[in-house]
């Protein structure tokens, strides 16, 4: 037998190993995919523990471990404004053993605040579902002369070289929700970026800053004492726990909608149907009495069952990142 032979009939054996060990990976994805979970499974929570993201997080572990029969443990990978997390999620194995709580800031923000993102939120992910729908409020300084979202239009026009608005940093969802607004009614306000949304409120209590775009939960506490100003809701709906507070909408600025959302991801070649199983499980969540009091007490919108599936949450990310792009690259907010 020649060299020649020899190195055929290896080529023909080494061709035959590899087809044989793709059939057989195609055989095992779906059983594998079936018999998930089968050991406990990790979230990664992109923010420090205790804050807004953390609280939903482990609401939601708490009761996948009883749905899915295997324990869900809360992961905290906190920095560049959720990135760090989300780029841990992105680079882990496809097995659906870890999956991220992810929201505006990872999959919109941290896409157009640097000319260098750590990792695309359109292609090294799986969508899963809208966990949660966040409404934010224009809040102002209690002695604000403005009560209405016309008066403070009318008030920020005319002065707005002399106004300041605050955030809890340089591209938060709290900074980015008040360049979309200042984008739509057509002012240029000086940003005071903090660290944190908690010192930016107490500028605002101290009448050191003008207003602040900030969801429901911090400013509420602060809105009942009157020790701030609820101008608007920047969502198309009232929130049930301030049902006074009239949207942007309804007070003459059509169409607005500054909603963040948080929703699960999982990297990118997870097998279809666990990422359909997660889906279903946390639509099933949503679906309890239990759970929707909970949320909504915490000023939280549950979303409708149509948005809780992969193919809303992809196309999601599509018309977010389209919404924001012009309002962030007139505002110059970058994080390089």
């Amino acid at each position: 037998m020649t060299r020649s032979t020899l190195d055929n009939d290896r080529r023909q054996e080494m061709a035959r190993t590899i087809i044989a060990a793709a059939i057989a990976c195609m055989l095992a994805g779906p059983a594998t995919a079936q018999d998930w979970p089968t050991r406990p499974l990790t979230m990664v929570v992109p923010f420090q523990a205790g804050g807004p993201v953390d609280l939903v997080g482990r609401l939601f572990a708490q009761r996948l471990t009883e749905i899915l029969g295997q324990q869900v443990i809360i992961e905290n990978i906190g920095g560049a404004g959720g990135a760090t997390g989300a780029l841990r999620v992105a680079k882990a194995t496809p097995d659906g053993y870890t999956f991220l709580l992810g929201n505006s800031g990872t999959h919109t923000y941290s896409q157009l605040l640097t000319k260098r993102p750590l990792y695309s939120a359109v292609t090294d992910f799986a969508p899963v579902a809208v966990v949660v729908e966040n409404s934010k409020l224009l809040i102002t300084r209690k002695d604000f002369p403005a009560d209405t979202l016309p008066a403070f239009i009318a008030y920020a026009k005319a002065n707005q070289s002399k106004l300041q608005y605050g955030s809890a940093g340089t591209g938060s969802a709290t900074h980015m929700t008040c360049v979309l607004l200042n984008s739509a009614i057509g002012v240029d306000i000086t940003h005071i970026p903090y660290r944190g949304t908690g010192p930016a409120m107490q500028d605002i209590i101290a009448g050191r800053i003008d207003y602040i775009c900030d969801v429901i939960r911090t400013g509420l506490p602060l809105i009942q004492s009157q020790s701030v100003k609820a101008i608007a809701m920047l969502s198309p709906y009232r929130a049930r726990v301030l049902p006074e507070v009239k949207t942007a909408h309804e007070q003459g600025l059509k169409d607005f909608d500054a909603d963040a959302w948080n929703a699960f991801f999982l990297p990118k070649g997870t097998p279809a149907p666990i990422v359909q199983r997660l889906a279903k499980a946390t639509s099933d969540i949503l679906d309890a009495p239990a759970m929707r009091e909970r949320l909504e007490g915490l000023g939280l919108n549950v979303p409708v069952p149509e948005r809780r599936n992969p193919d809303y949450l992809g196309k999601l990310l599509l018309s977010e990142l389209e919404k924001w792009a012009a309002p962030v690259k007139a505002s110059g907010a970058s994080t390089d």
